[in-house]
């Protein structure tokens, strides 16, 4: 039996060199590809059996030529690369990797929400800036700071992230508001509202929605109106449920007293990227997502996807 022919088009947005892929060797021979854009894939793929990749567009125009291909593994949760369309009318199977990246998710909104409430990197400056030095008491209260105790986070997407996050918000002995399109079952205190209750009630509003027709800038100028004075958005879901002059708009105008985005509308970041000029703005290059253990899980659940695939028994299919 002939050996399969894997392609792994975008490695480095997988590993630095920090990760192997030697392991799906166990499957057929394996390409592996730093990068590869739309011009460069149809030539790459056109031979693939297998394909692995995380963020690389797949569609006609990519893979019209890839005429053996039967599977697309994902790196991600997301598969907003897909045209499920076309691989559904091409037979491909296209399997996903779910829940690898919740707690590193969760963790990484905290530290934004963190960042914010004790402003640790402001006093960190202004110490190694020798303003310490020169003050004339202990404790130089320079830039404010606040308790997340008694404070209401409202969480917009209830999914596993979501979950994870209003753990931890209730640990901080917050309260915990959260908003999803049907009913969910609410753990540790959390309490499913309407969309509007939540938003003109919290302190912070944190987004961990997927990106679809429904939540395609959903954070616009109609929705941030409707925000608690002063609320702190955070997004860690997907760059395109804000709009992004909106956000700024709100900033600006004080609605919001700041946010923190992991994601954003274009990726990498474009040099006239309108959240740039925007005020009291923490934004962090979609890395929520990365420690090494983290993906190192997304890598195992992709090799055992594929096993499963091979195996006739394919688990996380999306299409």
């Amino acid at each position: 039996m002939n050996k399969l022919n894997i392609l792994i088009p975008d490695a480095k947005t997988i590993t630095n060199g920090d990760i192997s892929f030697d392991r799906f060797k166990d499957f057929g021979n394996v390409n592996v590809y730093q990068l590869s854009g739309t011009e460069l894939l149809p030539e790459r793929s056109k031979d693939a059996d297998i394909i692995l990749c995380n963020k690389t567009p797949m569609n006609e125009k990519t893979l019209g030529d890839a005429k053996n291909l039967k599977y697309i593994g994902l790196f991600a949760t997301g598969y907003n690369n897909i045209d499920l369309d076309f691989t559904k009318s091409r037979g491909i199977t296209v399997c996903n990797a779910a829940s690898y990246s919740t707690d590193a998710v969760a963790q990484h909104t905290f530290a934004l929400i963190l960042e914010h409430c004790s402003k640790v990197s402001e006093y960190d400056k202004f110490v190694k800036d020798g303003n310490w030095i020169k003050s004339d008491i202990f404790s130089p209260f320079v830039f404010p700071t606040m308790e997340l105790a008694g404070k209401t986070l409202g969480i917009i997407g209830y999914g596993s992230i979501g979950k994870a996050v209003a753990k931890i918000a209730l640990a901080f002995n917050m309260n915990v508001l959260f908003y999803a399109r049907s009913p969910k079952q609410a753990e540790g205190g959390a309490i499913q509202v309407p969309l509007e209750t939540l938003v003109a009630q919290s302190d912070f509003i944190s987004a961990h929605c997927p990106l679809n027709d429904d939540s395609l800038h959903m954070f616009g100028d109609e929705l941030f109106a409707k925000f608690k004075q002063g609320a702190y958005f955070i997004n860690t879901s997907r760059g395109g449920t804000v709009d992004e002059p909106a956000l700024v708009r709100a900033l600006k105008s004080g609605r919001l007293s700041g946010a923190a985005v992991d994601v954003i509308d274009k990726e990498p970041m474009s040099a006239d990227c309108v959240l740039m000029d925007a005020p009291n703005i923490t934004i962090t290059p979609h890395i929520a997502w990365g420690p090494l253990e983290t993906r190192i899980r997304c890598v195992d659940i992709v090799y055992d996807n594929l096993k499963a695939f091979l195996n006739g028994k394919p688990i996380n299919v999306v299409n």
